[in-house]
């Protein structure tokens, strides 16, 4: 008995001894960018803030139903449930590769039946012979318990571990990105729709003004105090007007399927709602930070660092492979011909055994694979500063589209101002003859333009500061375990 508890416990033990042991391959550590990172970024705004974001930033909108879409669209996307489900698949993987650096244990057993002919020949006269055949049955009977073990001295295994501990890592980085992405396209998808609302409005209403003059000019016309021109004139802006609405309908539509798709809804449509006029709001800047922050807070920057990692640590594997493999083996049973001696000492055996395999001749396989993990390591570099030169541009692009945007509304807001003197000033002096029907029509024209360019700016603004906190990596809701409950669809 001695003996089989001896084969175990060195198979078990052997683990803890030889944790310790060297790893084959660099050690990660995060690269150097050459390049000059700034203290500030270049295009913050003047005001000094305290570079927090808030965790539910949407709710500066001050609009309950967004609020309400960005929960259901958290709870119910696919694209979120995809990557939650990406997460999980990496986790097993991961609970495999650490598995492979511990000992199995295997138990077996079995019953067999062997069945054996035998001659007999016997002499009965001088002259004859008796031949008899008999078949002989035996049964065995077997119970064993096995264990083995690989030895990591190079650390080939503990590489792999590395490796996909850090695959996981991107996994859960990744996800976090896609929660980004579709939190700030449902945002922007609602403002957009919020914004062909208010189109649609304008568009309405100039339909409803052109009409009525065209209604106006044509009694003129009839009492014979206008020209047919200035009816055909009007009756044109009205048709023109006319067609606007359709496509802006059809715009609104499919910027409503879209949101259904994203809350994982079939698509639908609905009509457009009233939109309040004082609806724009001027908020406080998003407070940037450091750029040497961002690398920290934008988990598809943190994503790629840890794919970085992985391909380090691939290296290693690949430069331990190539020395020679040593294996531990141990099993403990009981073989017997009769069942109920099976587990009678003198039916008890065990052994344990090692042995070592070492590649000789192998036409540069492995090489192979070493030069080729380090290839992929230099590739996933040059991705990783890729993603940070990206990251720091979306910075930047969303900070200077903010300053251009903020003056482009105060320009607008002067523009639909002239616009609507000169509408009022056209109209008057129409009707005291002093200028034709087209004049009146310009100024109209004019004053339509500026108010549908007040909206559109307004909606590139509020777009920008979704952008900008995506850029900024941070403020997006809770974030529950992809094994929560509440990631499960609600039937």
């Amino acid at each position: 008995m001695k003996g089989w508890r001896l084969a175990f416990l060195a198979i078990l033990a052997v683990p803890a001894l030889i944790t310790g042991c060297a790893r084959m391959g660099p050690d990660y550590e995060r690269p150097q960018m050459d390049m000059q990172t700034p203290s500030t970024y270049r295009n913050a705004p003047e005001e000094k803030s305290a570079p927090t974001i808030d965790d539910r930033w949407w709710e500066a909108f001050g609009d309950p139903e967004l609020n309400k879409i960005v929960e259901r669209v958290l709870s119910r996307n696919w694209d979120i449930r995809k990557a939650a489900a990406r997460v999980l698949e990496l986790r097993a993987g991961w609970t495999a590769a650490r598995a492979d650096r511990f000992p199995s244990l295997n138990v077996s057993g079995g019953a067999q039946l062997t069945s054996q002919a035998s001659t007999t020949v016997s002499q009965t006269s001088l002259t004859s012979r008796n031949t008899e055949v008999r078949l002989k049955q035996t049964e065995t009977y077997s119970l064993a318990l096995a264990a083995s073990f690989e030895l990591d001295l190079w650390g080939r295994l503990a590489r792999l571990d590395e490796a996909a501990r850090a695959e996981l890592l991107a996994a859960e980085e990744s996800r976090q990105t896609v929660r980004q992405t579709v939190v700030a396209e449902t945002i922007s998808k609602y403002l957009e729709m919020e914004s062909l609302e208010r189109r649609l409005a304008i568009a309405q209403a100039s339909v409803d003004r052109y009409r009525r003059s065209y209604e106006f000019l044509d009694g003129r016309y009839r009492r014979g105090l206008s020209d047919i021109l200035a009816v055909r004139q009007s009756h044109r802006a009205l048709a023109q007007a006319e067609s606007q609405l359709p496509g802006l309908r059809q715009q609104l539509g499919i910027a409503q399927h879209q949101l259904s798709i994203l809350m994982g809804d079939y698509p639908k449509s609905a009509a457009e709602r009233s939109q309040p006029e004082d609806y724009y709001r001027r908020m406080d800047p998003v407070p940037p930070g450091l750029p040497g922050d961002l690398l920290l807070r934008r988990p598809d920057v943190r994503a790629a660092e840890a794919s970085l990692a992985a391909a380090n640590a691939r290296i290693g594997a690949a430069k331990a492979a190539r020395f020679p493999t040593i294996s531990l083996t141990a099993s403990y049973g009981f073989r017997s011909t009769e069942l109920g001696e099976l587990f009678m000492p003198q039916s008890e055996l065990w052994n344990l055994a090692s042995n070592i395999v070492g590649p000789i001749f192998n036409a540069g396989k492995l090489s192979a694979n070493q030069r080729r993990a380090e290839a992929v390591y230099q590739q996933t570099l040059a991705q990783y500063a890729k993603t940070v030169l990206q990251a720091f541009s979306e910075v930047e692009t969303a900070l200077l589209t903010r300053k251009e945007q903020l003056e482009r509304r105060e320009r607008v807001l002067v523009f639909l101002e002239e616009a609507r003197a000169a509408q009022a000033v056209a109209e008057n002096r129409y009707l005291r003859g002093l200028v034709g029907y087209l004049d009146v029509l310009e100024a109209q024209q004019a004053r339509y333009s500026a108010e549908e360019s007040l909206v559109l700016v307004d909606l590139a603004i509020m777009s920008n500061r979704v952008a900008l906190y995506r850029a900024l990596g941070g403020g997006w809701g809770s974030d529950p375990s992809v094994d929560d409950p509440k990631n499960k669809r609600a039937e």
